[in-house]
């Protein structure tokens, strides 16, 4: 019976699932893509190319909408079932509302683990595709665009350069009007080296010799005393060579932590605590992301847990009911992360408990409203 029981819940779950997924997916797209591919079209863009824009975005966002998916499915399975009497006839055999729960956390927890296989593999490659297929558009729409980079090259945790940039082109992973300012001992500035551009092998990176001179170089002292000419693509030894990527010079003003995964976030952190002037809001903002990449597909587990015992009502929970509740309890989970997120990065609290904290207070929800539907 119990078999029996678990593949109906199993089966009930799966089409609002995934009908939840399809729908949220819509929405957001619709709501924060809907302007710029309008904008691209309607410049002339190549539709085949605002299709690939749209498909590289996709995976980000469908990965968020998991989780709201589940609590989507729970409100409509449960209420289906509760509707037609199916949840009492199995009370009536003697069958706990927590064992009821079980398919329910196995099914979300299944989901929870699709959601950090695509965030942490599919994603950050997706995301980073855009970046580049988007910087791609803007040049082909507005010519003369111009990316200006600002980068500090440290060693052993020491600042001793800043590399600045007049253009970054990742279609070329090419530099434009670069410029190495050196600083000394004593934190001033004693050199400029400054090249016509700057291209990267990207494997050469791990070799820390990706960065090569193009179109040649000069150095100048500070006062103006020294000046070198620098012929061909060697690289002065004086001088600092970027072990930096392309993409990693454009993300590092990324808010967005869809380009990272876990091990490259982390990496992050170490490079930006080893940093001689450490940046603590964005340590924090960097802590929360990495622990946000866990804390995200766990919500479905929460979720499923929360919407299944809602759903049991002695009518059916109708599919506009059933969205508005989830949209609402969504809404709420949210605004606590982002609060919670805040007082990290002000360091009034550790970035780990502010992405757990909402799954632990939706779990303890969660238990009170099963014991209380189950007595």
């Amino acid at each position: 019976m119990l078999r029996r029981l678990d593949a109906l819940i199993f089966r009930e779950l799966f089409g609002p699932w995934v009908f939840g997924v399809v729908m949220y997916t819509l929405l957001i797209v619709a709501a924060t893509f809907l302007g710029r591919i309008s904008d691209y079209l309607s410049q002339g863009l190549n539709p085949m190319t605002v299709l690939l824009f749209l498909g590289l975005n996709l995976p980000g966002v469908m990965v968020k909408t998991f989780a709201m998916a589940m609590l989507l499915a729970g409100l409509l399975a449960f209420g289906r079932l509760s509707s037609d009497s199916e949840i009492i006839a199995v009370r009536a055999a003697g069958v706990s509302l927590f064992r009821i729960m079980v398919p329910v956390a196995i099914f979300a927890l299944a989901v929870a683990v699709a959601a950090f296989a695509i965030n942490e593999i599919w994603v950050p490659r997706a995301s980073m595709e855009t970046l580049r297929l988007q910087s791609k558009i803007e040049r082909n729409l507005k010519g003369n665009l111009q990316r200006v980079v600002g980068y500090p090259l440290e060693e052993r945790g020491k600042l001793r350069g800043i590399l600045t940039a007049r253009d970054l082109n990742l279609e070329t992973r090419t530099l434009r009007e670069a410029t190495i300012q050196l600083f000394n001992a004593d934190g001033r500035v004693e050199q400029y080296l400054t090249a016509v551009a700057m291209q990267i092998e990207p494997q050469l990176i791990a070799k820390g010799q990706g960065w090569r001179i193009v179109g040649g170089a000069t150095i100048t002292s500070r006062d103006g005393s020294k000046y070198i000419q620098v012929d061909g693509d060697v690289w002065p030894s004086d001088f600092p060579r970027p072990n930096v990527s392309a993409e990693a010079l454009l993300t590092d003003k990324v808010s967005n932590l869809d380009v990272f995964s876990m091990s490259e976030i982390k990496r992050e952190i170490e490079k930006e605590k080893a940093a001689e002037n450490p940046r603590r809001d964005k340590i924090a903002n960097y802590e929360f992301g990495y622990w946000n990449k866990i804390g995200l597909p766990l919500a479905a587990v929460i979720f499923g847990l929360l919407g299944a015992p809602l759903g049991i009502q002695n009518r059916r929970t109708g599919t506009a009911s059933g969205f508005a509740i989830s949209v609402g309890i969504s809404f709420l989970y949210i605004m606590l992360a982002n609060t919670l997120n805040t007082f990290a990065m002000n360091g009034a609290i550790p970035a780990f408990v502010a992405s757990f904290t909402p799954l632990v207070i939706g779990l303890i929800v969660s238990c009170i409203i099963i014991w209380r539907r189950n007595s």
